[in-house]
């Protein structure tokens, strides 16, 4: 069943830094937001936290908290886009898998998917059991009020697939891969229902408000040459060439990132994504040049760096910068680069270091833009 979804009005954007740079187009400066910037780290989301009863579906499932600790880093943080704030399991959730959260612990399934009468089971969710997600998006594009633009997002399908078998967070990820080899007709079962869900989850973001979406392959890495494209790249693809790409007049970007993706970054180039996200084992010198002017790049400092002095911070936000390179064209045009972490912030992370990578980003790359 469809859900009905009523969009926010549109605003004028104030910053529109993020979706210039995501479609390769000049910016006065590298625009910068970071992976889970509204998390733990930041003792105002756990003030919120505490308030929604140390639960983080609690949080997660109330727009009002939603909206709150969206927007809490960037009042701290001259950031350049927010991103909604939720999991990429909340779709499995809606398939009926039974989503908890234990104190300590990582997301756990209470229903994995573990023989063929589940699979068979499996069905792309309705989508009115995720309204409380939409719901969130329009009450954050109203109290962003067109300050940066708002980013969606969703699991890959085979990083929600991998969740799904495993029933938890894996260290061998043995019971998924095991389902891959030994019934590789089980895994694309399962795989072609994500992908269908994912690009519906999606594309209702977009209805609801989100001005950029983001798939995220947080287990591609993990997998075979030749496998990761069978299992893992071929269904994202499915999933960008399903995506609305207009919305409020203007183009909604799409950012794949898959960690530990960087030998197959020409592939993944070649999807049909506008910017491809790139861990820190990548060289964004070398990236750059093996994608040319095909897709923006996105990241990619070591979430490590911010436990250091913030001098270094600063000093490695700067390396970053150098490494992708100024702007190639005389006018300025195709910066192509939105500046990341090259994976989620870490929950000990102290936030005024934060504060010193935005304003060491920032500033250097506007001092880039003005050699001649």
């Amino acid at each position: 069943m469809a859900v009905a979804i009523i969009a926010a009005m549109p605003t004028p954007l104030h910053n529109d830094a993020f979706l210039r740079a995501c479609l390769r187009q000049s910016t006065p400066r590298t625009p910068v937001w970071l992976m889970r910037q509204a998390g733990r780290y930041l003792p105002e989301y756990r003030a919120t936290r505490a308030q929604a009863g140390n639960s983080f579906m609690g949080l997660a499932t109330s727009p009002q908290h939603a909206t709150e600790v969206t927007l809490q880093p960037l009042e701290r943080y001259d950031l350049d886009a927010a991103i909604l704030f939720s999991d990429i399991l909340t779709v499995p959730d809606a398939m009926g898998l039974g989503l908890s959260f234990g104190a300590g612990e990582g997301p756990r399934f209470a229903h994995p998917l573990r023989d063929e009468a589940a699979v068979a089971a499996l069905r792309a969710p309705d989508l009115e059991r995720l309204r409380y997600v939409f719901d969130a998006v329009r009450s954050i594009r109203r109290a962003l009020a067109g300050r940066v633009p708002l980013i969606g997002f969703s699991g890959s399908p085979w990083t929600l697939a991998s969740y799904m078998v495993e029933g938890a967070g894996s260290d061998d990820y043995r019971l998924v891969k095991s389902m891959l080899y030994s019934r590789p007709d089980l895994m694309h079962r399962i795989l072609e229902v994500n992908a269908e869900a994912v690009a519906a989850y999606l594309n209702a973001q977009v209805d609801a408000g989100a001005q950029a979406l983001m798939i995220f392959d947080s287990w591609g890495g993990v997998l075979a040459d030749g496998v990761f494209q069978r299992f893992s790249l071929d269904y994202t693809r499915r999933v960008v060439a399903a995506l609305r790409r207009e919305a409020e007049g203007r183009r909604v970007p799409v950012i794949v990132f898959t960690k530990g993706g960087g030998a197959w970054l020409e592939e993944i180039a070649g999807i049909g994504a506008d910017v491809v996200g790139v861990d820190w084992t990548v060289n964004l010198g070398a990236a750059r040049r093996a994608v040319g002017d095909r897709v923006a790049l996105q990241g990619n400092l070591d979430p490590s760096v911010l436990f250091a002095p913030p001098e270094v911070v600063a000093r490695e936000g700067v390396a970053v910068l150098d490494a992708f390179g100024a702007p190639q064209r005389a006018d300025g045009g195709w910066d192509g680069h939105v500046f990341n972490l090259g994976h989620g912030i870490s929950q000990h992370t102290p936030p005024e270091h934060v504060t010193a990578l935005v304003e060491a980003v920032h500033r250097h790359s506007v001092a880039q833009r003005r050699r001649p």
